[in-house]
């Protein structure tokens, strides 16, 4: 645990000032007291908890409380704690709302078995890093594209997008990372695949609404139908009705991003 991240997630927990704070402050705690092997991290602009890999995530909304836990779609879950985030192939979320009480054994079970997750997928990486006499490896790592724009085969659902980010270089990863988790949490039912090298978002019969591209100094953040949206987004497109955020390093502002994401998914969207 740094003592930046942990001041941090201090600070967080203090400006909250309501009954989040309450809340976030036990998880936290029944978190760290699950496996004394946990650190804490600060990123997306929110507390991570992690051992070999995120164990989960700790981001407090205006309503709800929400535990991501990263692998949370492969851990067992007999007593259903997880409620949200339930239709990836990949995150699972527990969101605890005003006056809601998590049992901590449940809880603390679930957290024990993401720290053992990550231990095994750690060491399963490792073996399978490890040339081999017979037979060498033939991974082959993702291609970069012009701009760094990642190599991804076209696909539907959560597993795509993710190659996809965990493809994407230097500080353009962490920025598709907290796009993926604001746009999961703004629109729980959100559809996702890849097309075109590109990951693209959208809702269940209306069609895609975002979508995003990595270029060399900044990720294109497209709004298919952006001209409806308000404000409109900066970046005009030859499309009359597509409109672009450009995010470069150290540009994120989350406010703005959730609500363009809420309008763009509740009007209809593009259909290739």
């Amino acid at each position: 645990m740094t003592d930046t991240a942990a001041t941090l997630i201090d600070e967080r927990i203090a400006t909250l000032g309501d009954w989040r704070s309450d809340v976030l402050t036990r998880m936290r705690a029944l978190v760290l007291a699950a496996d004394r092997n946990i650190v804490e991290e600060w990123k997306w602009n929110n507390p991570v908890w992690s051992c070999n890999g995120i164990v989960c995530t700790g981001e407090a909304y205006k309503k709800a409380v929400k535990l991501t836990f990263a692998h949370g779609a492969m851990l067992p879950d007999p007593n259903g704690l997880f409620n949200a985030s339930l239709d990836g192939n990949t995150r699972r979320a527990i969101d605890i709302r005003e006056g809601e009480h998590v049992n901590a054994r449940h809880f603390q079970a679930l957290v024990k078995a993401a720290v053992k997750f990550n231990g095994a997928q750690r060491n399963t990486n490792k073996t399978a890093a490890k040339p081999s006499a017979a037979k060498p490896s033939a991974a082959t790592p993702v291609r970069l594209l012009s701009g760094g724009n990642p190599q991804i085969p076209k696909g539907d659902g959560d597993a795509p997008v993710q190659a996809y980010i965990d493809a994407m270089p230097e500080w353009k990863q962490d920025i598709g990372r907290k796009l993926d988790t604001l746009i999961v949490n703004t629109v729980p039912n959100v559809e996702k695949a890849v097309k075109w090298n590109t990951p693209m978002y959208g809702v269940p019969g209306q069609g895609f609404f975002i979508a995003f591209h990595v270029f060399t100094h900044y990720i294109k953040v497209t709004f298919f139908y952006g001209n409806q949206l308000t404000p409109v987004p900066p970046v005009p497109s030859k499309d009359p009705h597509a409109r672009y955020e450009h995010l470069r390093e150290g540009e994120f502002d989350e406010a703005q991003m959730k609500s363009w994401i809420a309008q763009a998914a509740a009007i209809p969207g593009w259909k290739p």
